[in-house]
């Protein structure tokens, strides 16, 4: 990590701003990348490592962790400076150049792609008792590697796609699978829905409508739950040894609402050339928004390259936008 003023600097270490990353270094200029956390891949190591992506162009199938892997891999080709554990506080633009504070320090930049998705997510949390008590000591609220719950008692609360994707995937490693929603209405893909209901009847788990939480307890960590029908308000005590609580997120943009850029909602709008109402400052991904917008992982590498081409033009204006081929890159020879 330097001080240096770079010329491009990426916010955001997810899919896109490893594309950008990329896509600066092949055009030749030196780039910065800030994440707020401790490893590069954003959503795809953080959240959901283990479940495959389909929709890559490429890869018929492939693991969301070792999209990440890849792709940081393709990124670091070129000399670049990584900042992780970051926070970006302040825009503090001058003349054609940005004094960029975190809250290690100044980042000084001379353009900026922000890439940071929909923002920093903070896992959504049940308001019961015991929750802060053994957060961390048997509840947590993301997967991390599915081997922490092999051969253990494990209660999946939710009812959208990560619950639903996560209790297909830790039936046959769980030593005992047991999976709640507070109604019979599910958030998730019908066919995941169905997987984890057909596996219910098999008996790889037990899948237990019209349930939530009221309390948690154990002594050092966490042991049993107390579960209550919803309709019904009868009680039942299950034996534990993890609370997996995927709940869903609530993203915030945090300091990046204050910077003076045009917003819609928690979206930065841009134009066709990636381009906010800032000079120099430019935006994809998900946390870019213009008509027709499609929040994908594909969409994100496209916006990418066209905020980091416009984003040289702009610190060179001699430079084309277009970058050529990349089996003719000086870059590569």
């Amino acid at each position: 990590m330097s001080t240096e003023t770079v010329d491009i600097t990426i916010i955001g270490g997810g899919p896109t701003g490893l594309y950008g990353l990329f896509y600066a270094g092949m055009r030749g200029v030196s780039a910065r990348i800030i994440d707020v956390l401790p490893e590069l891949g954003g959503q795809l190591t953080a959240l959901y490592p283990e479940k495959d992506v389909y929709d890559v162009a490429g890869f018929p199938r492939v693991l969301a962790k070792d999209l990440a892997r890849d792709l940081v891999e393709q990124a670091m080709q070129f000399e670049a400076d990584v900042c992780l554990e970051h926070r970006v506080l302040k825009l503090n633009p001058g003349d054609r150049h940005f004094d960029l504070m975190t809250d290690k320090g100044p980042k000084p930049t001379r353009s900026l792609v922000i890439a940071g998705g929909k923002g920093a997510f903070k896992s959504r949390t049940l308001s019961v008792d015991g929750w802060d008590k053994f957060w961390g000591k048997g509840i947590t609220t993301h997967v991390k590697d599915p081997e922490f719950f092999r051969g253990k008692k494990v209660l999946i609360v939710g009812g959208g796609d990560s619950a639903f994707d996560w209790s297909w995937a830790l039936r046959g490693i769980a030593h005992e699978l047991t999976h709640i929603h507070r109604s019979d209405r599910f958030r998730a893909h019908e066919r995941t829905v169905n997987q984890v209901e057909s596996a219910d009847k098999r008996g790889e788990l037990n899948l237990l409508k019209f349930y939530s939480v009221e309390d948690v307890h154990g002594d050092d960590r966490v042991d049993r739950v107390t579960l209550v029908h919803t309709k019904t308000k009868e009680t039942q005590i299950l034996e534990v040894d993890e609370v997996l609580a995927l709940i869903g997120f609530v993203p915030n943009i945090g300091p990046i609402a204050e910077w003076g850029l045009k917003l819609e909602g928690n979206a930065i709008q841009v134009d066709s050339r990636m381009q906010t109402n800032i000079a120099g400052v430019y935006a994809a991904g998900d946390i870019a928004t213009y008509e027709g917008k499609l929040e994908l992982i594909s969409t994100g590498f496209g916006e990418a390259a066209i905020a980091v081409n416009n984003a040289v033009h702009y610190l060179d204006p001699s430079a084309k936008v277009a970058p050529g081929h990349s089996t003719s890159s000086k870059a590569f020879k």
